[in-house]
């Protein structure tokens, strides 16, 4: 084992004992160096790897925010992991789309309870305004196709952040550009792109709805038609 593997070692060791809170500052380079008995180059080098892995962040300076910190949002470095393997092109399209169905569809399920024991008021009314005024502005007729896939994507998020996981929502976020590539390939095939269009849009108000009304069955039913409907409407998912 490499002297910054051990390092990594060590530090994911003491994350895991709790010795460092989320939004905690790990100790100084050096300090961290003499306790362990290595050069402070090896502490760089395991630094400088669990800030590309978005376990921490670092800032330069001798302010309160210079140093390491443990971020706050854990995983958000998967949903970076998941964007470099999509970009090296090996993930099919069935795998994407089929991933997205199990945990789109588990994720409105989860809303849609949230929704139920919350009762009429909706104790996300928030996120259900935001998940309104995307579909609002994915309704405006002529809108340009870039613009609705990007409208799209930021509903079909809203809606999983209700889920309140945010490995789920980080994986669906890590998956977003694999997302936008075969759903603006498979838009490029379509007969009347328009018509598919606003079927979308009255899709996407029907979830909104059943996840409202904390219909958790109906949620799931219209996630998983929407999605699995518009792949076979392209092509891919045709054999």
């Amino acid at each position: 084992m490499r002297t910054h593997e051990k390092v990594l070692a060590s530090i994911e060791s003491d994350l895991a004992a709790g010795r460092w809170a989320l939004g905690e500052r790990l100790p100084a380079e050096r300090a961290l160096a003499e306790e362990l008995g290595v050069s402070r180059p090896s502490v760089r080098e395991a630094i400088r790897i669990l800030e590309a892995m978005g376990i921490i962040r670092t800032a330069v300076g001798s302010g309160p925010d210079a140093g390491a910190t443990v971020v706050d949002r854990p995983a958000a470095g998967l949903g970076a992991a998941v964007r470099l393997h999509v970009a090296s092109g090996t993930l099919p399209v069935h795998d994407v789309v089929a991933t997205r169905v199990a945990l789109e569809s588990w994720a409105v399920r989860e809303a849609a309870d949230a929704a139920d024991g919350a009762g009429a008021g909706d104790a996300d009314g928030g996120a259900a305004a935001e998940a309104d005024r995307l579909v609002r502005e994915m309704s405006v007729p002529g809108l340009a196709v870039d613009t609705f896939v990007r409208l799209d994507q930021d509903f079909h998020l809203a809606i999983a952040r209700r889920a309140g996981n945010q490995l789920v929502e980080a994986i669906l976020t890590g998956l977003r550009s694999a997302v936008h590539d075969y759903v603006a390939r498979g838009i490029d095939g379509l007969p009347s792109w328009p018509d598919t269009a606003h079927r979308l849009c009255a899709e996407h108000r029907q979830i909104l709805e059943a996840v409202t009304a904390g219909d958790a069955d109906g949620a799931e039913r219209a996630t998983r038609d929407h999605i699995l409907g518009f792949y076979r409407e392209t092509g891919f998912g045709a054999g």
